[in-house]
């Protein structure tokens, strides 16, 4: 067996399907179906069997698993150990953050680094959904939470404030009209959903979306209210605050990585640039 195998047996294993296993691995669905087939028949047996809404390991599918998963580990550590010895600015290094500020406020941030380092080639993800660094799906990861993780490491860059916003024109007719704000349904994460939970009562909306920016987009459609980050809010000049910041909303922005790179050159050149450029930006992001 070699390692390309096991690690795409243990997509498959992950995703529960070749498709997501596929998306994972960045390949075609018809490659990680060809090469399960190969490795079963290499094996001489069945490692999966198809069920209604996935796959299902046999007995000798599980017992792989425990042992790719044993090996694994061990291939993860051996790269980090040798990342550490890497005292240069070159190579890849992968950035998984959040879509609304990949493609907004951090992007003049992502551009000015690279161009300060050349060398380094920078593959920047985007996903509302954590990407595994344990699992090296990335090197960095750049999210909002008040919680990190404890087996990553890294650094609390800043506070990033939230409040509810309109159109200006949705929310200057209310105010001369009266009446009860409309709430649009956002379902980008769980913190959105449980503000927006507490602050409607629980009711029904007419109208959802799944990402901040089409939320943003949706208000200026003049559809309601929602509740948005302040550095998307504040500085399109069609949107106004409903109310001001609650301090309690407030969530940190933390930079992390594994501890396998803690020593690794452009992790930390990374690491201390973002630090710079968002304290640079920190009125923006706290809202003020």
């Amino acid at each position: 067996m070699n390692w390309d195998d096991l690690r795409i047996f243990l997509a498959v294993a992950r995703k529960g399907s070749i498709s997501g296993a596929a998306q994972q691995l960045g390949v075609q669905h018809s490659t990680v179906s060809r090469r399960m087939r190969a490795l079963e028949k290499k094996l001489g047996v069945r490692l999966i069997e198809r069920k209604k809404g996935g796959y299902e390991f046999t007995a000798a599918g599980e017992t792989l698993e425990r042992t790719a998963r044993h090996m694994e580990h061990e291939v993860l550590a051996a790269e980090g150990a040798i990342s550490n010895m890497d005292t240069k600015l070159t190579g890849e290094l992968r950035v998984t953050a959040i879509n609304n500020m990949a493609s907004s406020v951090l992007m003049p941030m992502f551009a000015s680094f690279s161009r300060r380092f050349p060398d380094v080639h920078l593959h920047i993800h985007v996903s509302n959904t954590y990407a595994s660094l344990s699992q090296r799906e990335a090197d960095i990861a750049i999210r909002l939470t008040n919680t990190p993780t404890e087996t990553l490491i890294g650094r609390r860059l800043g506070t990033v404030a939230s409040t509810i916003y309109g159109s200006r024109h949705y929310l200057e007719k209310l105010a001369s009209e009266g009446g009860k704000a409309t709430w649009l349904g956002v379902e980008c994460c769980g913190f959105h959903q449980s503000w927006t939970k507490e602050a409607c009562g629980g009711r029904s909306h007419n109208f959802y979306l799944d990402d901040t920016l089409l939320t943003k987009a949706a208000l200026k459609q003049d559809l309601g209210v929602a509740y948005l980050p302040c550095f998307m809010g504040d500085p399109d000049p069609d949107l106004k605050r409903y109310c001001p910041p609650d301090p309690e909303l407030n969530l940190g922005l933390w930079l992390l990585f594994h501890p396998d790179l803690k020593h690794t050159a452009r992790v930390l050149a990374f690491r201390d640039y973002m630090a710079k450029e968002v304290e640079a930006q920190k009125r923006l992001f706290e809202g003020r």
